[in-house]
C-alpha cells in the first residue's frame, strides 16, 4: 500500500530521503507531465474535433485502449487540414509548463543528471519545450505537412514510426546503454497508462497527477502541487 508523506503526495517501495546525485537520467513524458495540456486535443480544438480526438486520449491515457499506436493514428487522422498557424496559436496561447517543472529539471541539471523528454505527442511542440528547458535528449512524433496544412499523417522516423509505450520504454534502456549506466540510476516520470513500460525499467518512477493506473504503479505519486514536491524525497 502506498504511505502519505505529506498531504497529497505518496511513496510506495522506497524509504526517503534518496539522492538526487544517485541517480545518472530523468526521463520524461511531455504532455499534461512537463506541460499543461493535450497538444492533440488543442490542435483538435482548431479543428473543431475536440470532444472526438479528447475523448480517445483520455482512454489511452486511462490504458483503455491497448493498441497506443492506433489510437494514435486515429486522433492525428482527425486532424487532417488543419493549417500550422494553429500549430502556432496553441504554443502561444494555450502550452505552459506544468507548476514546479522548472524547478525539479534545475535541480536535476544542477545535481549533474542527462535530461530526456520522451513523448508520444508531436516535434513541432517538443523541440520547443526541449529547448526551453534546456534538455538533453527528446524523441517524439513528427506530423506531416504539406502546403502549410497538416495531412492527418505522421512521417516515419529512421527508428521506427510512432512513440508508444513500448518505444518509451527502448528509449530509456538505449539511452542509458549509452550513457554507460544502469537503468536503476534512471528516474522516469509520467502521467498516463502508455508511460508505464519506462517507468517500470527505471530505477525510480514518478507519477505528476497520474491516471488511476500510474498512481497504483509509482514508487512516487505526486497527486496534489507542483513537481518540485519530488525534492521532498529527493535530496
Amino acid at each position: 500500500m502506498p504511505q502519505e508523506i505529506e498531504p497529497g503526495l505518496f511513496i510506495r517501495g522506497l524509504t526517503p530521503p534518496l539522492r538526487l546525485g544517485d541517480f545518472k537520467l530523468v526521463a520524461f513524458d511531455m504532455d499534461s507531465t512537463l506541460i499543461n495540456i493535450e497538444c492533440v486535443d488543442e490542435i483538435a480544438a482548431a479543428a473543431g474535433r475536440k470532444a472526438e480526438v479528447s475523448a480517445i486520449t483520455e482512454a489511452a491515457m486511462r490504458g483503455e485502449i491497448t493498441d497506443y499506436k492506433d489510437s494514435l493514428r486515429r486522433r492525428v487522422a482527425l486532424l487532417k487540414g488543419v493549417p500550422l498557424s494553429a500549430l502556432e496559436a496553441v504554443y502561444a496561447d494555450h502550452l505552459e509548463l506544468n507548476p514546479g517543472v522548472e524547478a525539479f529539471v534545475q535541480a536535476c541539471q544542477a545535481a549533474g543528471l542527462k535530461t530526456l523528454l520522451v513523448s508520444g505527442g508531436f516535434t513541432f511542440f517538443s523541440d520547443r519545450v526541449r529547448q526551453r528547458l534546456g534538455l538533453d535528449f527528446a524523441r517524439s512524433n513528427v506530423l506531416e505537412v504539406e502546403d502549410g496544412q497538416l495531412t492527418g499523417r505522421m512521417v516515419d522516423r529512421p527508428w521506427g514510426d510512432i512513440v508508444d509505450g513500448a518505444e518509451k520504454r527502448r528509449v530509456v534502456l538505449e539511452v542509458c546503454e549509452l550513457m554507460g549506466i544502469s537503468p536503476e540510476q534512471a528516474i522516469a516520470v509520467g502521467d498516463g497508462a502508455n508511460d508505464l513500460p519506462m517507468m517500470s525499467v527505471a530505477g525510480l518512477s514518478i507519477g505528476f497527477h497520474g491516471k488511476p493506473a500510474v498512481r497504483e504503479e509509482a514508487m512516487l505519486s505526486i497527486e496534489a502541487g507542483g513537481m518540485d514536491r519530488a525534492l521532498t524525497v529527493l535530496r
